[in-house]
C-alpha cells in the first residue's frame, strides 16, 4: 500500500472519535493528529487478568507436550509472557515449541520479548492463520491463550476440523468501561464528530452500550457521523449494530485505517 503523505494535513478540520482501549489508543491517535485531525479518545473497553490463572499456569508447566503456541493480540502476548515469568521459566521454556501470530501488532509485541515468529499470516485476520498454515495440523498440540469471554471461535472451530488439538486458556478479559469521558460525550451530544473509528467487534457493541443514552432519542447524531472499521470482522459488527459501514481498511491495521480515513476524506 502506498504510504500517506502526512506533511499535507490531509485531516484539516475533521474531528475523530477513536474508541481503542485503555493505553492502546495513544499511538494511533498521535498518528491521526499527526495527519492534521482533531482527536478525541473515547475508550470503549477495559483490558485485564481473566477470573482465573489457573489454565494459563497449568498451560505453561506443560509447554514442552505443545507444538504450537497461537497469539492473536498483543494483550494475549504480554498477559502470557507475564505468567511465564512469574511461574519462574522464560522464553527458553519455548525453544520446541513454534509461535504464530495474527496481526502486526502482535507480531511487534513478540519482537518486544525478543522473539521472531514462526508463522505470520499474508492477511492480518485469524482466517487467514488457518487458510495458510505452514504444515498439515492433523494430530498437532496448539496453545491458544486467548481473551476469556467473547472472542471470535472459528478459529478453534478450523484449526479443530484440520485436525488439531487446540487447548484454549484465558489470558486476560476485555470488559465494556463504566462511563464516558466528558469531551466525548459533549463532542457526540453537540454534533461536533465527523468520524468514529473501531479496530474490533466489542469495541463496536460496547461503544453502542456505552452511547445508547445519546443515541435513542437522537438517532440523527448517528447517522450523520461516518463509520471507520478495521476490518471484515469488525464492518460486520457495524453493519449489525449500525447498519452500515463507510470505510474498511485495506490493509487491516492502525496505519491502513488511517490510510482509508484519508482516502475517504479526499473523496467525500
Amino acid at each position: 500500500m502506498s504510504t500517506v503523505n502526512y506533511n499535507l494535513s490531509p485531516l484539516t478540520g475533521k474531528t475523530i472519535l477513536v474508541t481503542r482501549s485503555v493505553g492502546q489508543s495513544h499511538q494511533f491517535s498521535d498518528r491521526l493528529t499527526s495527519a492534521g485531525a482533531n482527536v478525541i479518545e473515547m475508550p470503549a473497553l477495559e483490558i485485564g487478568p481473566p477470573s482465573s490463572w489457573s489454565a494459563l499456569d497449568q498451560a505453561i508447566l506443560h509447554l514442552s507436550t505443545f507444538n504450537w503456541l497461537i497469539l492473536t493480540s498483543s494483550n494475549g502476548v504480554e498477559y502470557f509472557f507475564e505468567r511465564l515469568e512469574k511461574s519462574g521459566q522464560d522464553k527458553n521454556a519455548l525453544s520446541g515449541v513454534k509461535i504464530a501470530v495474527v496481526g502486526e501488532k502482535t507480531a511487534q509485541s513478540l519482537q518486544k520479548q525478543n522473539i521472531q515468529a514462526d508463522f505470520i499470516p499474508p492477511n492480518f485476520v485469524a482466517d487467514s492463520l488457518v487458510e495458510n498454515f505452514p504444515e498439515s495440523l492433523i494430530g498437532k498440540k496448539i496453545l491458544f491463550p486467548r481473551v476469556e469471554s467473547g472472542g471470535r471461535e472459528v478459529l478453534v472451530k478450523e484449526l479443530t476440523a484440520k485436525g488439531a488439538e487446540v487447548i484454549e486458556v484465558p489470558a486476560y478479559e476485555s470488559c465494556c468501561p463504566q462511563s464516558i469521558p466528558p469531551a466525548a460525550e459533549y463532542a457526540l451530544v453537540n454534533n461536533t464528530v465527523d468520524i468514529i473509528t473501531f479496530a474490533s467487534s466489542k469495541t463496536v457493541l460496547f461503544f453502542s452500550q456505552l452511547t445508547a443514552h445519546i443515541f435513542t432519542y437522537n438517532p440523527e447524531n448517528l447517522a450523520r457521523v461516518c463509520i471507520a472499521s478495521i476490518g471484515p470482522q469488525t464492518s460486520k459488527t457495524c453493519q449489525t449494530v449500525f447498519g452500515r459501514v463507510d470505510i474498511e481498511a485495506e490493509e487491516y491495521t492502525l496505519e491502513g485505517l488511517t490510510n482509508a480515513i484519508i482516502k475517504w476524506t479526499n473523496h467525500s
